[in-house]
């Protein structure tokens, strides 16, 4: 088994792992597949939530209960995952993080009704919070210099594509057995991903981390996150002047600040706020923030649209954006090579636009379910978009941070888009008008699901322009010799992915 030096200021690069090695491939396939799973698991769900609230005889505020208390505890402790990884070894929290989310899954699986269910999500949660910063940590401290933008940009696709495939695999299995499938299905991959890192990946660490873990910082980060959901969520049902849903929106108003003040006092916060300073990173991560926000608020109710309002079963509902697997597999790749030879910031400002573009034509649904002329090629256009903007976008945002907080940089991205995803998923519902006990009928799902659609598009569509006014490309004027690089980086304390980019 392969070990990183587990302090090293100045190393011998051949220490690191090529990408057309027999361990790169291993490595990526085993970081591929464990955060994948934490990807698939959250769209896997989407197409199952249709029969569960069927078969719990639940509305549409307990079924954003399953998919939020899930994206609730991944938002909040991805951070302190990220931290861990960077304190105690990426690939030991990565292990365990894929342990805690397969013993997570077999209660979701076995859970006698929806309030266990979501207990068990929100459990799960914290399972994916350990092992997704994890997995892009060990590339960006295991691959040669050269190599860590193909690394990301492999992980980037083909995590994309297990993502995409969610809907698919879902109404395959609620189709040929029952929604809990959905859940099962992750036991046999966890093994698989733990055989391979226990034999390929190798171990790293930030040797300059120090201090306790900030158990402060992350307990104020599920109350602001909890809080705020809590009251979204519960304020249309419950009445936004009731007591629970003010102690929500309260603790979260207070939560906030606190953790900001918090994080800003502490010498060795969870998250230092001086990594914001860069406008690549900050940039980066408000452009992902938007537009996952809006990708998860579409995703939650298309598959809801599809089977409630269209009347496709589940396994046609996932067959429906089979079109956007298929696109990320073959074109995600090659956008992020593209992007590391003309620089991110073209395709991160076109690519959310034709997203949203794709979320926009998937209005008028509502009114004739006809696949091929209505549903297709919105699926299509905003596949294609989704191949234009996740490499790039996902590269950007580590290549503004050092490798040495690789695990910070992973988990600030990803709690922002988890983040983005969980408030989405609770507002845009409320914004479009799809609340209360009729909401789940025909007729006004679809009336709420075309508003929803489209604000979704022209909010992603925002995002690029964000990215025009906020990304620069990396100088190329002056690339960094080689020489340079092998004298004085390694993969532990290495220079930032945007180095590598400009040569």
């Amino acid at each position: 088994m392969a070990t990183l030096p587990p302090e090293c200021g100045v190393c011998d690069p051949d220490h690191l792992i090529s990408f057309d090695s027999r361990q790169g491939r291993w490595v990526i396939a085993a970081t591929v597949l464990g955060s994948g799973i934490a990807a698939l698991d959250a769209t896997v769900v989407g197409i199952a939530l249709p029969t569960i609230g069927r078969n719990f005889h639940s509305g549409v505020g307990t079924l954003q209960w399953v998919v939020t208390g899930y994206a609730l505890t991944l938002a909040a402790f991805l951070l302190l995952g990220g931290s861990l990884g960077d304190r105690l070894g990426r690939k030991r929290i990565f292990s365990i993080g894929i342990v805690w989310f397969a013993l997570a899954s077999v209660a979701c699986g076995v859970a006698p009704n929806a309030g266990t269910l979501i207990v068990a999500r929100v459990l799960q949660g914290v399972g994916g919070a350990l092992l997704v910063p994890a997995s892009l940590a060990i590339l960006q401290a295991s691959f040669q210099t050269k190599d860590r933008s193909r690394a990301i940009g492999a992980w980037s696709g083909l995590g994309g594509v297990t993502a995409a495939a969610g809907p698919l695999v879902g109404g395959y299995l609620i189709a040929a057995g029952s929604w809990r499938w959905v859940f099962f299905i992750n036991i046999p991959l966890a093994a698989g991903v733990m055989v391979i890192t226990a034999q390929h990946v190798p171990e790293s660490h930030d040797p300059t981390s120090a201090g306790r873990v900030d158990s402060i910082g992350a307990t104020l980060a599920v109350l602001f996150l909890g809080g705020l959901t809590y009251g979204l969520i519960e304020g249309p049902s419950h009445g936004w002047t009731g007591a629970k849903v003010l102690i929500g929106l309260i603790i979260a108003g207070l939560a906030g600040p606190a953790f900001g003040f918090t994080e800003h006092a502490r010498a060795h916060p969870m998250l230092p706020l001086g990594v914001f300073r860069s406008r690549q990173f900050s940039g980066a991560n408000a452009v992902t923030f938007i537009v996952y926000g809006a990708l998860g608020g579409a995703l939650f109710l298309l598959p809801i649209e599809l089977q409630v309002v269209s009347h496709y079963s589940p396994l046609a509902s996932g067959l429906a954006l089979l079109p956007v697997t298929f696109i990320m597999l073959v074109f995600s790749a090659r956008s992020g090579q593209l992007a590391a030879r003309i620089g991110p910031r073209l395709q991160m400002s076109v690519g959310p636009c034709v997203v949203g573009s794709g979320l926009a034509l998937l209005a008028p649904a509502s009114r004739d379910g006809a696949y091929v002329t209505h549903v297709l090629p919105a699926v299509v256009l905003f596949g294609a978009g989704l191949a234009i903007t996740v490499a790039p976008l996902t590269a950007t945002a580590m290549s503004a941070a050092p490798a040495e907080h690789s695990g910070l940089a992973s988990a600030v991205n990803n709690v922002v888009a988890r983040a983005a995803g969980l408030l989405a998923v609770a507002v845009l519902p409320l914004l479009a008008g799809i609340t209360g006990g009729s909401a789940l009928t025909p007729h006004q799902f679809a009336s709420g699901f075309q508003t929803a659609v489209l604000i979704a598009g022209v909010t992603c569509a925002a995002g690029g322009l964000l990215a025009v006014a906020t990304i620069r490309n990396p100088d190329r004027a002056a690339p960094i010799p080689d020489q340079h690089l092998r004298s004085y980086h390694c993969a532990i304390d290495g220079a930032p992915l945007q180095s590598s980019v400009a040569e």
